[in-house]
């Protein structure tokens, strides 16, 4: 059985967005030469988070005003880890909800998605380097 790793590092200019890094894992994918097994990929920090779905604005646009109500960010006197002198109480609320995580069959070469699917980043504390770490194992 063969292993591949490789980091993908995100810079989210917004306090909370989307990414769709499914290409970034087909190259990595590709890059392995792994034809038949499992490919992880885990956001590597506990305000981010890795999740599959449609690659829809609407969906994005309504994720984030659900993730709003039920984690806001405002006001941070909510969270007692707020009191530590973080702000960010709410982005490992959000990032528990999205998940840390997850892993996709490999079939002939390529990602087994189904109809729709597609890998996303989720940030909810941006601005500063974060990664995504693609583990890939198979034959």
């Amino acid at each position: 059985m063969k292993s591949y790793h490789k980091e993908l590092w995100m810079q989210v200019p917004a306090r909370m967005d989307f990414v769709n890094i499914t290409g970034d894992v087909e190259k990595a994918l590709l890059e392995s030469g792994i034809q038949e097994g499992l490919c992880l990929v885990n956001a590597m920090h506990i305000t981010a988070s890795v999740f599959i779905n449609d690659n829809e604005p609407g969906l994005h646009q309504d994720y984030k005003r659900w993730l709003e109500e039920l984690a806001p960010h405002e006001p941070i006197s909510r969270y007692r880890h707020n009191m530590t002198g973080e702000d960010n109480g709410d982005a490992h609320h959000k990032r528990q909800i999205m998940g840390r995580e997850v892993v996709v069959a490999v079939t002939k070469g390529k990602l087994h998605f189904g109809a729709w699917e597609q890998i996303f980043y989720g940030e909810f504390d941006g601005m500063r380097k974060k990664r995504v770490l693609v583990k890939i194992i198979g034959e």
